[in-house]
């Protein structure tokens, strides 16, 4: 793979996506390349704690928004763009099926794209100076790949709107008290931290972990695909509107936007 990196030592393996930028967006490509890395453990027997992480400077600072592939899906016909839209959603579900335990260790900024794929990990391990920042609504869009739910699960509903509808920026000690995050550490030691906590579930019975991992999700997650089934769809209406156009170009001018509602 280009962009993704698998390491496996014992019953732990770290799964690091890079690049080569210091925002580390993903691009279509990457999300190809992460679903791949993720279904990579389908078969995997031996291994019990999964860590993903970033960059050093940053997670992810989401969808790459001058991404050629996307800017060509935006000018194809629904059919298509609906299975592009997808990417992302498949991506996360990869993730949240995974039978290992899963961590995401966090360094720097993770936004958009980001914080949908961190949630879909079982937990989240931040730096003391991170942020995690859904910035869509601002972008004239809204929040998909399944994760509106998976946000909600984590922090209850009032959270989640000041999460996804106002846009608040999420600093490392609010996502703790709030449960976005489970752990907070000195900066730089988020891979250390999240050795720490793989290797407490490598010590575990392997297939005990599996199945307690499977019996919460089961529960936690039992209406998430009614709740976000046709988020993509919603993107792709958002996609058409005015202010989605708006939203993109004040981005990439650096200005804020003006929305009118069309």
């Amino acid at each position: 793979m280009k962009f993704v990196n698998i390491e496996k030592s014992g019953r732990i393996a770290v799964v690091r996506f890079d690049r080569d930028i210091s925002a580390n967006p993903l691009s279509l490509e990457l999300l190809r390349e992460l679903t791949e890395a993720a279904r990579s453990f389908d078969d995997d027997t031996e291994t019990s704690a999964v860590i993903l992480t970033g960059r050093a400077d940053n997670f992810s600072m989401g969808a790459d928004l001058k991404d050629p592939e996307m800017a060509a899906l935006r000018q194809a016909g629904l059919a298509e763009r609906r299975l592009g839209l997808m990417t992302g959603t498949r991506m996360c579900r990869a993730w949240e099926e995974v039978q290992a335990l899963t961590i995401s260790a966090i360094e720097g900024w993770c936004v958009g794209g980001g914080v949908a794929l961190c949630v879909a990990t079982d937990l989240r391990i931040v730096g003391e100076s991170s942020g995690l920042y859904v910035p869509e609504i601002e972008r004239g869009m809204n929040m998909s790949w399944g994760s509106v739910p998976r946000i909600t699960n984590l922090v209850g509903p009032a959270r989640a709107k000041r999460i996804v509808v106002l846009a608040e920026k999420i600093m490392a000690p609010r996502a703790e008290a709030w449960g976005l995050a489970d752990e907070v550490v000195a900066d730089g030691e988020t891979m250390a931290a999240a050795q720490e906590m793989a290797e407490r579930a490598a010590s575990l019975p392997p297939v005990a972990l599996r199945m307690c991992k499977q019996d919460i999700n089961a529960y936690a997650n039992a209406l998430n695909q009614t709740a976000s089934h046709a988020d993509y769809d919603q993107f792709a209406l958002t996609e058409d509107s005015k202010d989605f156009a708006e939203g993109v170009q004040a981005f990439l001018e650096k200005r804020p936007a003006n929305y009118t509602g069309n």
